[in-house]
């Protein structure tokens, strides 16, 4: 079942017979469409897709089971393709039109509330619960960016040494990223070594790695649109003895949490299965990156896991666990695997090592 119908399926329930679609990404998942300018009209029997003359064979190209409507007012102006999406919804006799609360601005909804001839509805993350559960083309491609990750992070293991700039491992992570057919774009990875591994996220910088820094690597190959997101710890040669105590906690903590993953289990019962272990060791206030989160056409998407009962796990959706303690002037250690939640279990899409690498 596409996208569309699901999104339908929902509307008795939302007490709504239209939505409309604003947000960048769930207007991508929607429709496929990748330009920066367009609004989304889905009732019981239309799509339509508005957008400008830029874009205008691009979605057409790329939206097929939507009419693509032009808008003739100024380039990019997000005031006029209202002017026609109000004209748009009106034609097509929606009484109550869902709109996303958290991503229509307070000014356009102002402006244009008394111009539709319908009632507007506010929803609450309706396409991203649907965004949540993968689809089988989604999973592949999400398998792809996990094995390009993953044997990018084996490939760097034989050229990362002392001497090297924290940016010279981030380009060359890049580097065979590219080269394998996916990108890095706008996920500048994180190489974090010695006193600036205490950074959650400590981007890539002119630091120079010495003997006895221990790094945290955090980055992701991007295939299709669709995200990888990993974290390994390596030392070059033997690190401070209490920096090893911190990674095993934070290993230990994140095979406890991987070990119970299943459809049924709660974002609290996962955050809870993952900090059991930094809790019994004095680290909590210590380890504030959260627990992880849901990934695909955005790095991080829902669920995001908190102590908040919010969400449960379903199978297909693709998640990561990634558990970290950070401490300012000495250092820290995370890690974490994208993860695909099966009917009875889970499948680790990235395999490789999380064990420290001592190289």
């Amino acid at each position: 079942m596409n996208a569309i119908n699901r999104l339908r399926e929902k509307f008795c329930g939302l007490g709504i017979d239209g939505m409309m679609i604003v947000h960048p990404w769930n207007r991508q998942y929607m429709s496929g469409f990748t330009g920066s300018n367009g609004v989304l009209l889905i009732s019981e029997t239309e799509a339509k897709l508005i957008t400008d003359y830029r874009y205008f064979e691009q979605a057409k190209n790329q939206a097929k089971d939507y009419e693509v409507v032009l808008h003739t007012g100024h380039t990019g102006h997000k005031g006029k393709i209202f002017e026609e999406v109000v004209v748009q919804a009106n034609e097509m006799n929606i009484k109550k039109l869902g709109f996303e609360q958290e991503h229509l601005s307070y000014g356009l909804f102002s402006r244009n509330e008394s111009l539709f001839a319908a009632e507007l509805i506010p929803t609450h993350e309706v396409i991203e619960s649907l965004r949540m559960i993968k689809t089988e083309d989604e999973i592949k491609k999400l398998r792809v960016a996990a094995e390009i990750t993953d044997n990018a992070y084996l490939h760097i293991l034989n050229v990362i040494r002392a001497g090297m700039s924290e940016l010279d491992v981030a380009e060359e992570l890049g580097a065979f990223i590219k080269k394998h057919g996916c990108s890095t774009t706008s996920f500048s990875p994180i190489v974090a070594s010695g006193y600036r591994s205490s950074l959650p996220h400590g981007r890539a910088s002119d630091k120079i790695i010495e003997k006895g820094d221990m790094i945290t690597i955090d980055f992701g190959a991007n295939y299709e649109g669709y995200w990888a997101d990993i974290s390994r710890v390596v030392s070059i040669g033997e690190p401070a003895p209490e920096l090893k105590k911190l990674h095993e906690i934070v290993l230990t903590s994140f095979e406890n949490c991987v070990a119970h993953l299943r459809p049924g289990l709660t974002d609290q019962e996962v955050d809870y299965f993952m900090r059991e272990n930094i809790i019994k060791h004095g680290y909590n206030e210590q380890s504030g990156t959260g627990t992880g989160h849901g990934i695909g056409l955005e790095v991080h998407e829902a669920p995001l896991f908190s102590v908040l009962k919010d969400k449960v796990l379903e199978e297909n959706m693709v998640i990561t666990v990634e558990p970290g303690i950070y401490l300012k002037g000495l250092g820290g250690a995370r890690v974490e695997d994208v993860i695909l939640i099966t009917k009875n279990s889970r499948e680790v899409l990235t395999p490789s090592t999380k064990e420290l690498v001592i190289l």
